[in-house]
């Protein structure tokens, strides 16, 4: 073991949400901690000590000081967790051999509880496996139960042994399915903790309250009183007595009783030093309504930085800034710390929008269509509280049964997708994402630069089971169809009108999108009386083979709406299936349609509500499909991968193409076997090559513009005879020639079957990606590509290699024998798994792989290492920034 320091490793460096909500800053130890250190220890109690130390150390030496606050970064690592200028936690491994550290751990007395020593000894962890640490032991009295319990729990597989008065333990620290489990269902609970002390404040002062009725600050206070939020309300204004009836203070800190969340309304260079006694006050959370931050330029991003490094180094979480605010309806709390000029009608959607504008016509949209609201969150700039945050919450609100989001950019799609699709699971997620002409960023949001087509989002929140829609007016027809109605049960319809032109219209809608129109078209006649439609509805919806009735309605002279509206919504209401209407001159969620049972959501053209029950049929079908395990070949040898990428990658950052020989053995310890090509120039060394491959052979190139390329000669397949191979190898050199390349290979001809094309990608944006489809034209001219974010699970392999236009080539299209599908599912799971565990691939291909009636062959292979950009989505619990 070296004794040379590593540079200070600031990339360890996070913001983290603790168990209750609040935030800790971590960060490897320095020699100035010294004095903090020493603060931390005088602090804690005799017992405390003791079960650290073994000893009642009433203070450290100055050796111990210097033992502690100088570290190499490698085989001897602390990190210490701080809220403002105070440590609170501090973690520490010292290696014992190249594979094996000791750690220990010391949590501040007053900050028991919190989760701080698990969140250490994660980030520990991780930190040891970059140094190549593989297993942790540690000595723990037995009556420290709470540090048994930190290891006990991480999800580790933890050995015992008691000798000594001791407990020895000693675990793994490689990641496993039931670590990330257990890391991902912790950070699910804080960030909700966090948004709940944001949405359930118990006080609330709004900092800029001003008596200027034209002011944001006026309006945030009289939005506040309107709303009738139910606890104290704090106005901080320096130059007023009172503001609307509320008695104003000249700071946070004069207010005399405890307040939640702080709304902030002062001008952009004002905002750091509110943060900083908001923190003093013990505020814990802030809504900055402020603009003049990121969206401005340099100086403003550096601002927008600074404003959550305060807030996190006190503990606080930020919405914002340039945030429209945030709502909760629940009559518990009636929350309007907001510039909505009244508070929604409480219902059972949470909305979250990242644009200030576009939340006042979310909000104004709910309210006309009578749509009620559980919650609403307006992120701004999201330079903290994200959309993944307010999903963790929503996860386990009782109050929300569905989710709309209105997104200008993602940040981090990959924990997006992971989140969205854990929430999706119970609740329907439905997504609007602007900005898909390009990859335009507005002002104010940092995101990473990504090397893919603009598809790949779309592709992976079908992945995770999110309702995509295209627009606001669309989020709301899919919404008010999911909080009111059953889901589909199947893709099977009925359609019930009064109109045959009403009928023929959803009757296209539905087969253009896909669905099954089973029952129907059936137009009553148009004067027909409500009891007619009451019994043409009845048979419908007792129809054994149908899930969903579409029903229409054009009103005639003679028939009063009322009553026909009422004859299907107690139909609808009597019975599980879902249940659309087009009722002219009805929209949204109307009395008319609605009884004590349920609504009928009403849509003002059949196209809209066969759109939106489309869509809520996919979202059902989704979540009735089981998914399966993650996928885990066998065969795979992890360690060897790792030390080879470490190896050959470069460190300059476009990095480089490796050899086919380092390729193939990189593949090769994923299980994935690629047939030798020979180079070869001279018609001696192509017999030769064939005599150790076998006849038949290929012949072709290898130049990149002219692989695969048969139509400009650089393939010739099925050589069967010395004879012809040489004859060949002449003429294809001369005719390659003028192409600029006559570089050639011999290889064995693969079985006869489907060509197709596998490649993983590590985008600097969505992290790592594979990507599948059918080699030749359909890849090649028409991008038919499907898209997947690792790791995947086995249903996800599936829906990949299903999800191309060109997948019935594979299962026998025309009379032609299906391939061997289970073979091809085994190479591209296997290429997600190695895209997931090595980010230093940042791009590979294996194409041709033929897909054969009897297995799959892989033919070429090519793969690219370069340093990785790192993912936005670790294996460590972080905010971001």
């Amino acid at each position: 073991m070296a004794d040379r320091v590593l540079p200070y490793p600031a990339h360890w460096e996070a913001d983290v949400v603790l168990r209750d909500g609040g935030v800790v800053h971590l960060r490897p130890i320095r020699p100035d901690d010294a004095p903090a250190v020493e603060a931390f220890h005088a602090g804690q109690s005799a017992e405390s000590i003791y079960l650290r130390f073994f000893a009642p150390l009433q203070r450290l030496s100055p050796r111990d000081l210097e033992r502690f606050t100088h570290v190499d970064h490698r085989d001897r690592v602390g990190l210490v967790a701080t809220l403002g200028d105070a440590i609170v936690g501090i973690g520490r491994y010292d290696r014992i051999d190249s594979a094996t550290a000791e750690v220990a751990f010391n949590i501040s007395d007053s900050h028991q509880g919190r989760g701080i020593g698990s969140v250490l000894l994660e980030h520990l962890a991780a930190a040891a496996r970059e140094r190549g640490i593989r297993k942790f032991v540690a000595d723990v009295l037995p009556q420290n139960r709470k540090m048994i319990a930190v290891f006990g729990e991480a999800g580790y597989t933890v050995r015992h042994n008691y000798e000594d008065g001791v407990i020895a333990l000693e675990f793994d620290i490689a990641p496993s399915e039931e670590s990330t489990r257990v890391r991902e269902s912790r950070e699910q609970r804080a960030e909700a903790r966090s948004v709940q002390a944001l949405l359930h404040p118990r006080a609330v002062a709004v900092v800029g309250a001003s008596r200027d009725p034209d002011s944001i600050g006026h309006r945030l206070l009289e939005d506040l009183l309107g709303g009738g939020f139910t606890g104290p309300l704090y106005a901080v204004n320096p130059e007023a007595w009172e503001v609307q009836g509320v008695e104003s203070h000249t700071r946070v800190t004069d207010i005399p009783g405890e307040v939640d969340l702080a709304v902030v309304a002062v001008p952009a260079d004002a905002v750091g030093d509110v943060v900083d006694d908001c923190g003093r006050a013990g505020v814990r959370g802030l809504v900055v309504v402020s603009s003049g931050f990121a969206e401005t330029g340099d100086a403003g991003r550096a601002r927008q930085r600074d404003l959550v490094r305060r807030a996190h180094a006190r503990g606080m979480r930020v919405v914002g800034p340039n945030s429209f605010g945030i709502v909760n309806t629940d009559p518990q709390v009636r929350l309007n710390a907001s510039l909505a000029p009244s508070m929604p009608p409480a219902g059972r959607l949470g909305l979250f929008s990242q644009s200030g504008a576009l939340g006042i016509a979310v909000l104004d949209t709910a309210r006309r269509r009578r749509l009620g609201v559980s919650s609403f969150v307006s992120s701004g700039n999201r330079a903290d509280l994200s959309g993944n945050d307010v999903m963790q919450y929503w996860l386990d609100d009782p109050a929300t049964d569905a989710v709309g989001l209105y997104l200008e950019s993602v940040g981090n799609p990959r924990k997006f997708t992971r989140v969205a699709r854990r929430l999706a699971r119970t609740k329907p997620v439905i997504v609007v994402k602007s900005g898909q002409s390009t990859f335009s960023v507005p002002p104010g949001h940092t995101v990473r630069e990504s090397r893919l087509p603009r598809e790949t989002f779309d592709e992976v929140l079908r992945q995770a089971g999110v309702i995509r829609v295209e627009n606001i007016h669309q989020l709301f027809d899919v919404a008010q169809l999911v909080v009111h109605q059953p889901l589909p049960a199947g893709p099977r319809v009925a359609i019930v009108t009064n109109s045959d032109a009403l009928g023929a219209l959803a009757a296209d809608a539905c087969v253009s999108w896909g669905l099954d129109v089973v029952h129907g078209p059936v137009a009553v006649r148009s004067e027909a009386t409500a009891e007619e439609f009451r019994a043409a509805l009845r048979e419908a919806f007792t129809a054994p083979d149908v899930d969903s009735v579409v029903a229409g309605f054009i009103p005639p002279l003679v028939t009063v709406d009322a009553d026909v509206a009422l004859a299907l919504a107690e139909v609808a209401g009597a019975s599980e299936k879902t249940c659309v209407a087009t009722f002219l001159g009805m929209h949204g969620v109307t009395e008319a349609l609605s009884t004590s049972v349920r609504t009928v959501p009403a849509y003002p053209t059949p196209e809209d509500s066969v759109r939106a029950l489309v869509s809520a049929t996919r979202y059902a079908q989704w979540r009735q499909r089981d998914r399966g395990p993650l996928v885990a070949p066998e065969g795979i040898h992890r360690t060897a991968a790792r030390a080879l990428v470490e190896r050959l990658t470069p460190p300059d950052a476009d990095g480089r193409w490796v050899s086919e020989a380092e390729a193939t053995e990189l593949l090769a310890a994923y299980g994935i076997e690629v047939w030798p090509a020979y180079p070869v120039t001279t018609p001696d060394e192509a017999a030769a090559a064939a005599q150790r491959t076998g006849y038949p052979v290929v012949l072709k190139a290898t130049a990149p513009h002219l692989r695969h390329r048969a139509d400009l000669g650089a393939v010739r397949l099925d050589i069967a005879r010395e004879g012809e191979l040489r004859n060949d190898l002449a003429e294809m050199k001369a005719q390659l020639e003028r192409h600029g390349s006559a570089d050639l290979v011999v290889q064995a001809m693969a079985p006869v079957g489907v060509s197709c094309v596998v490649r993983s990608t590590e985008d600097p944006l969505f992290g790592p990606v594979v990507e599948f489809g059918v080699g030749g034209p359909p890849t090649d001219l028409l991008g038919d590509v499907a898209r997947r974010n690792p790791p995947l699970r086995e249903g996800d392999v599936a829906d990949l290699v299903r999800g191309v236009r060109a997948a019935p080539l594979l299962f026998g299209y025309r009379g032609a024998d299906p391939v061997d599908v289970d073979a091809l599912e085994d190479v591209v799971a296997r290429v997600s798994a190695l895209a997931d565990d090595l980010p230093q691939v940042a791009e590979l291909e294996l194409n041709p792989v033929i897909a054969a009636p009897e297995g799959v062959t892989v033919l070429g292979a090519r793969v690219r290492l370069a340093p990785p950009p790192g993912r936005t989505d670790t294996d460590t619990r972080r905010l971001p920034g």
